[in-house]
């Protein structure tokens, strides 16, 4: 019941930290990579040993094609993010690197695919939060009382909308201290995200719904504090167990995947939060604020 007691301290944390997440956002933005705004991304790999990553950007500067972003991919490889580059720049690029530099791919995308992508990825989150509603409110059709079942689904998607968001700030703070960018593995990463918060919900709210069935608890408000004192452990644990899976992919995973883990270990820990903390909290609030 400590959880139901303290609940609008809860509720306030979780604004706070939404808030201080679209600050993030605001401030630093996101930083779209070449598969939203288009750009040319080559890899090379080095036959020998890879040199450091500063003599590479010092010497790619001189030639003039605009902000460049270097990483280092696997154990002696570069991937070089630029604008849409032409052939000759390509080449100019590749003899700059040296002999011993050889290419492994190239890829071009026109500002035309980004916004394709960008719509689609929109498009995807709206679709799967209207699923998530309608789901939720047909699997809980037989407890409408005292909330009804489309309340759960609604609260469902603040409780998603408060994970996406603040995975979302942590990924703009890490894009201006790292420049990490916005690409297609972020897409999976937010739906992915979607997908574990929900599941973590919908085990707190199906322990209320056989609660509320049972009725061994005399008013709502008694029935969510109980129900999250038998599950609140079990998604705790749960949920710990993916963050260090995930933590290890972090420390000891490729380069390649690190924001993707990043932006995952994130979206568990919140969305284990909002399941907990932030969702049952606003069951009891709105059900509060119907007998007003």
């Amino acid at each position: 019941m400590f959880i139901i007691k303290y609940r609008k301290i809860f509720v306030i944390i979780s604004a706070v930290l939404v808030s201080l997440s679209i600050a993030s956002i605001v401030l630093f933005g996101l930083n779209f990579g070449i598969d939203f705004k288009g750009g040319s991304l080559l890899e090379v790999e080095y036959l020998n040993s890879r040199p450091e990553q500063t003599i590479v950007e010092e010497a790619i500067k001189p030639l003039a094609i605009g902000e460049v972003l270097i990483q280092p991919i696997g154990e002696n490889g570069f991937s070089i993010k630029t604008r849409d580059i032409t052939e000759q720049e390509r080449s100019q690029i590749m003899t700059t690197l040296g002999s011993d530099a050889t290419e492994k791919s190239f890829t071009s995308i026109g500002p035309s695919v980004g916004a394709e992508l960008a719509r689609k990825s929109i498009i995807s989150f709206i679709l799967v939060s209207l699923g998530i509603i309608f789901w939720i409110a047909f699997s809980f059709r037989k407890v409408s009382k005292p909330v009804s079942s489309f309340k759960y689904g609604f609260i469902a998607i603040i409780a998603l909308i408060h994970d996406v968001t603040i995975s979302a700030g942590v990924f703009a703070l890490l894009g201006y201290l790292t420049g990490a960018e916005v690409d297609t593995l972020f897409v999976v990463a937010i739906l992915t995200v979607l997908g574990l918060s929900v599941s973590d919900t919908i085990v707190v709210f199906d322990r209320i719904r056989e609660n509320i069935r049972v009725g061994h608890f005399k008013t709502f408000e008694e029935t969510v504090g109980r129900s999250l004192d038998q599950v609140y452990t079990r998604s705790i644990a749960t949920s710990s167990t993916v963050i260090l899976a995930l933590l290890a992919l972090v420390f000891f995973g490729p380069a390649s995947t690190r924001v993707f883990s990043i932006m995952l270990t994130a979206g568990m820990f919140f969305g284990t939060y909002s399941s907990i903390f932030l969702a049952s909290p606003l069951l009891v609030l709105v059900n509060n604020s119907q007998k007003k």
